[in-house]
């Protein structure tokens, strides 16, 4: 009960063509728009629902809200309390806000980064199948994790561990811890570094073979591919990240395992089984206190 699973990203982007063309042309993800207030809004369109990525046209580039989608309205309720219990102040999104979401309900507060994080109950199903462009079919079958880096990994550990009821599943001692809400290995990770920022947005395909289609037609394609093919050591994830216009990764994988509750958390050592070599430094390479 509670969080049941990342569920949506919004995004300010000062580049809406460029991304559109990245995650059609080169990721197979179709993209859709919406009239949001005054201005048209991209809708990535990784499985049947309504969207999970939101690019929203702005000056700058920027994360706009982290979207969690919440069991029932009573488990809502119960959340909006323990939020408020732990200083933090819970307000209702707008009609217009929660229509966009897909929706029913739809509360947010501010993270001790400055982000807003929304919890959502309902989600809308708005095709039976997914519109792919050629040749790229399964391909994205859903939305993964984000690893957030920020100054304030204690104060964001407490939010989502003690707060929040994620658990963790690992860490690489002393400053990169994965949280879960579900079966999924992670849908959060978080890291200190000095300046706030999304580390990367993961996106999750069907198979091997989508994700080294999804690799070959980013090399053709002149894409910049940040960190190569590889193979994650604590989920076991195949991979291979681009770097997206807005300047932060998308991690594009398959295969990562799933944990119950006997899972014991664990310092997992290295990060990677193989592979993911990275085209600039690795900032978690030795994830600092």
């Amino acid at each position: 009960m509670g969080i049941r699973k990342l569920g949506y990203v919004g995004l300010n982007v000062t580049d809406v063509d460029a991304w559109t063309s990245l995650l059609g042309h080169t990721l197979g993800i179709g993209v859709t728009t919406e009239k949001f207030g005054t201005d048209e809004v991209a809708l990535a369109e990784l499985d049947v629902f309504k969207y999970r990525v939101a690019l929203h046209p702005s000056t700058e580039d920027g994360p706009r809200e982290l979207g969690w989608i919440v069991d029932t309205p009573s488990e809502l309720d119960r959340l909006t309390r323990r939020l408020t219990d732990a200083g933090f102040t819970v307000r209702d999104g707008s009609p217009e806000e929660t229509r966009l979401r897909g929706a029913t309900m739809l509360r947010w507060f501010t993270d001790p980064v400055g982000y807003r994080v929304e919890l959502a109950v309902g989600e809308t199903k708005a095709r039976t199948s997914v519109a792919r462009p050629d040749g790229t079919s399964p391909g994205a079958t859903g939305l993964g994790h984000f690893v957030l880096a920020s100054p304030k990994l204690d104060e964001l550990r407490e939010l989502y561990e003690s707060v929040l009821e994620f658990k963790l599943t690992d860490y690489r001692a002393p400053g990169l811890y994965f949280f879960r809400c579900n079966t999924a290995h992670h849908s959060i990770a978080l890291a200190r570094a000095e300046a706030p920022s999304i580390h990367h947005l993961e996106f999750e395909y069907d198979s091997l073979d989508d994700v080294g289609r999804a690799y070959d037609r980013a090399k053709a394609n002149g894409a910049p591919v940040s960190i190569s093919l590889g193979q994650h050591m604590n989920d076991k994830a195949i991979s291979f990240y681009v770097q997206n216009p807005s300047g932060f990764h998308l991690e594009i994988g398959c295969g990562g395992i799933e944990v119950g509750d006997d899972w014991v958390p664990h310092d997992f050592g290295v990060p990677d089984v193989w592979g993911h070599h990275h085209t600039s430094a690795n900032p978690f390479a030795s994830p600092t206190s």
